[in-house]
Order: structure tokens, then sequence, then C-alpha cells
């Protein structure tokens, strides 16, 4: 018996010594009590070096403590926030999860719909406001998220200024997505929730957006340490505000408040404390499963559309960046422990410098729109106009018209002509030449682009891709193209599992969900992009 015995712990024995000795560091990296991802809307992957002498918080201690991959871009096309924070979420590019755009034509209604409209919902308001839902209906693949949900049996909770970014990733399910009304109150949908959640009206009650009234935005900085002129060209005045500093918010109350504020500092430092208050009332990253907390910080987007990525007023938001960020890092470590939380850092998008600063100029839609109207009318097309919408790069004919085309080489070599010598337009591109498997594993860098955009029944009939420094549309500035300084944007990797320093491989932000999913492991059901295995530690 003692004989016995003594095998038995010897073959136990040894069976601990054949295990695999793992790594403090590694072994709590293996299981992040927390997932945050962090996108930062319309950042640029520039600003991180362009304007890095402004950062002392958040931003710097990601970029020289996390995994920072400075060569990391979007592949396709439309480079727009709605699409950016889906393919965030889902680890997806756009012809697979199906978000083309922010607002795209509707063949079947004949209108323009938004990518999270939802008219099966309600409106769930933390204010007094009622009407039409949002959620992830159009989102065809499952978010990471929602995934990570499912398996872990963990909370999910997801903030934003937009709806299109809060639900973007959060996905189909979660325990809490908050946005805010664009007619000024934060709110759910019948989507995500029965009524107001407590902890969320809570907050919102004890911090009414209007305790900022009577507020100024001024430089947190001195003047001097911003490059370039407060009054470049082209410069826009968004709801009446100058092109220089000060810019005052104004009394609170009232619409011309709500869009002074969207357009400060003031948003995102809200929103952070909102991430707070979610970390504290759902106790995130404190219990035995695995949580995700999603943010988006939405104000640069806002600022960048109208004042452009040299701007004081963008430099000077991107110091806030820094700070809010290194608020919401040091509520981490100190309610979920430094080493207990893995987060990702990334834009949706990035944006071109104002046309007027750039020597490039404006695509006009009503132009391109003039352009196909006038050849399908001497073609004896029938009556026009033929175009019934533009939305950025996608171009959509009055039913019928591209089926005629299909079968009119000539015609359609003749469109394809006219629109390409409009000033600004380097190439247009068909639907059929963009919606096969061989494009969007083609070397052509501008068919690939277009074709990992294209979603069949959605996008446009033509595609229209603007010369460098050109945008379409008459705005200040915008985004929306395969240019590089739409595509390229910031990815840093930071906490459990992560393996500091810059990287040079590289890397999409389609690789961060399949990245996360392997660090909590999580298996999903398809994905679009890989694991970023330099930035782990195993």
């Amino acid at each position: 018996m003692r004989q016995s015995l003594r095998v038995c712990v010897l073959a136990a024995a040894l069976l601990v010594l054949a295990r695999p000795i793992v790594p403090a560091a590694a072994a709590q990296a293996a299981h992040p009590k927390l997932v945050v991802v962090v996108v930062v809307d319309q950042m640029r992957a520039d600003y991180l070096t362009r304007y890095a002498s402004l950062y002392d918080q958040g931003l710097k201690r990601l970029t020289t403590e996390g995994a920072w991959f400075q060569n990391a871009a979007y592949p396709y096309l439309e480079t727009i926030t709605c699409v950016g924070h889906t393919t965030v979420g889902t680890g997806t590019y756009p012809y697979h999860h199906g978000i083309i755009q922010n607002a795209w034509f509707d063949r079947e209604s004949g209108k323009s719909i938004t990518c999270t409209a939802d008219p099966d919902t309600t409106e769930i308001s933390y204010g007094r406001l009622a009407g039409i839902g949002d959620s992830a209906v159009r989102m065809l693949t499952p978010s990471f998220a929602e995934t990570m949900k499912a398996q872990l049996k963990g909370r999910s909770v997801t903030m934003a200024i937009k709806a299109r970014s809060a639900i973007g990733l959060a996905g189909h399910e979660a325990d809490a997505v908050i946005w805010l009304d664009e007619r000024g109150a934060w709110t759910t949908s019948s989507a995500f929730a029965k009524e107001p959640l407590a902890w969320a009206a809570g907050f919102v009650t004890a911090n009414p957006i209007d305790r900022d009234g009577g507020k100024t935005w001024e430089r947190v900085l001195p003047e001097d340490r911003y490059t370039g002129p407060d009054d470049g060209p082209g410069e826009g005045k968004p709801n009446g505000w100058s092109t220089t500093f000060p810019h005052p918010l104004g009394p609170g109350g009232g619409p011309t408040f709500f869009a002074h504020w969207i357009s400060s500092p003031y948003a995102d430092q809200y929103v952070e404390q909102m991430a707070e208050a979610a970390i504290d009332a759902n106790k995130l990253g404190q219990g035995e499963a695995t949580d995700f907390l999603g943010v988006s910080f939405s104000t640069l987007d806002i600022i960048g559309h109208s004042y452009g990525p040299r701007s004081h007023e963008i430099q000077d938001d991107l110091v806030h960046v820094d700070r809010v960020l290194g608020r919401l890092l040091a509520h981490l470590d100190e309610k979920v422990g430094a080493g207990n939380y893995v987060l990702a850092l990334t834009a949706d998008h990035g944006v071109a410098d104002i046309p007027e600063q750039s020597q490039g100029g404006r695509v006009l839609t009503n132009v391109l729109g003039n352009s196909v109207d006038a050849v399908l009318k001497s073609a004896q097309y029938g009556d026009g106009p033929f175009v019934v919408a533009v939305a950025s790069a996608d171009v959509y004919l009055k039913p019928g018209v591209y089926d005629r085309l299909r079968a009119d080489e000539k015609t359609t070599r003749a469109v394809i002509d006219a629109m390409s010598k409009l000033s600004g337009v380097a190439r247009v591109l068909t639907a059929d030449q963009v919606n096969t498997e061989a494009a969007r594993t083609s070397k052509d860098p501008q068919i690939r682009a277009a074709a990992l955009s294209y979603y069949p029944g959605r996008s446009g009939d033509l595609l229209v891709i603007p010369k460098e420094n050109w945008i379409i549309g008459a705005v200040v500035t915008t985004h929306g193209t395969p240019n590089p300084y739409d595509q390229h944007v910031p990815i840093v990797l930071f906490g459990a599992g992560i393996r500091p320093g810059p990287r040079s491989e590289p890397a999409s932000p389609v690789d961060i969900a399949p990245t996360l999913a392997a660090i909590v492991g999580v298996r999903l059901a398809s994905t679009d992009g890989h694991v970023l295995t330099p930035a782990l530690k195993q």
C-alpha cells in the first residue's frame, strides 16, 4: 500500500514538473479582468509624433509603456466614423459587416438611411425626448464585445457622443450603450434596455451638461507651445465662433450652447467621467468574469471638420485628450489594478488638410451628378436626373440605369471619362469592377480599397476616388478617401499580456478584435484581421 502511495505521489510530482512554467506576468495577462477599447474620432496617426511635445499624461504613458504600432492603417476606401467603429468592433471589413457609410441611399425606400437607425426600436431617454431608436440591426457580423459577453459571461458597457460610435463598439447586445441625442439628451434605445439604467440616470441627473454654461474654451498651454497660426486659411466659424481663441460656450441651455459644447473639450471630459461612473457602478473588472468597456471620444472629429488638422484648436484638444486619457488610466489603475486590464487605443479614420492649406480642392457632389447626367442624356437614356444620390465616394443611379450601362460599354466608358476629367477626381470605378474576391485581394491598392468597402445593395453604382488633398463635398475639410492622411491611424495596445515598445510591422484596426480575443480566450466566429503577435508577451 505504501509503495502504491509512493507511486501516486511520484506520478503527481511528475505531472506538476511536466507543466510549463508560466511567468507571473504572463499568467496574470492570460485572464485580464477588463478589456477597454478607446477610439479617438479623427485622430490621424501623425498626431502622436507631430504634436508629441504637447503630451505629458495619457498619450505619453500609452506610447511609452504600450505596444505602439506606427505603421497602422485602414486599407479600405470609406474611412468614415460608423465604418471605422464597426470595423474596430467586429474585426471585419465593410464588405463583410455591411456598414459602408454613416448614411447611404436605400434603394428600396428611395431615401437616405443612417447606419444605426432602427424603426423597430424606440428611444429610451435620460431626458424628456422620444422618437425612433438606434441599434446594430444593419451590422451583419457580431462584435467582439457581444461575443465576449456571450462566452465569458461578463458585462459590456459602451458610451460616446455619437450613437454610431457607441453602437459600433458594442454590437447587437450589451448591458449599457449610451450616446448623446442630437437634441441634447443622453439616451439609449429599446434594443439595449427596457428602461433608463439607474446608475446612468443618477450620473446624468447629477451632472447636467448645462453645468458648463458660461465657460470659455481657452488654450491650456501658452500660445508659443502651438505650431502655426491661430487663424489658418480656410478655417470655418462653427455656430458663430470665430477662427481664433477664445471660444465662449455661452449660457447653458438652447441649441447654440449645445452645438458649442460638443465642439469643445468639455464633451470628452464628460464622457470620461461617465466612463468612470460606469466602472464604479457596474464594478467593471472587479468580478470573476472579464468585462468590456468601450469609449469613443468624438470632440476631435467635430473640431477637425471646422478648423482642420493644423489648427490651434486641434492641438489644444489633443492636450485635453492626453489629460482625459491620463485620468481614465489612473481610475483603471485604482479600481481594476494596473496589469489587470488590457486597453487598445485607435481611431476610426484620419482627416485631410483644409484644401486652402494644401493646394488641394473640393469635388462638389452636384458637379459629379451633372457630369453623369450630361453623358446619359446625350446617349438618349431618357429623362434625368440620372444620379439620385451621392454619399461621399458612392454615386447612386436611377433604378435601371446601371443595368443598362452594364450592357453598354461605350456609354459606361463615356460616363467614367466625363467624371475623370473633373478637377480633383483621380479614378472612377464601377460596382462590377470591385464586387469580386479578386478585387478584394488585388495588388492595385485603389481597387482593393474600393472592394473592401463595397457591399452589394448598399454601396453605390459608381465609386469616386479623389486626388490627394482633394475632398468630396462643400465643407471645410473631411475624410472618406483611401489617401494616407485618412487611412493611417494609431494603434496602441497597453496593459495585461502586452509587450511594450514601438512596432514597425504593418497593422490595421481590424486586427484589434482578434488580438484582444486571443488575450482573453474568446473564439470569434469570423474575422478579417489577425492577431498582432509581436505585441503579446506569449
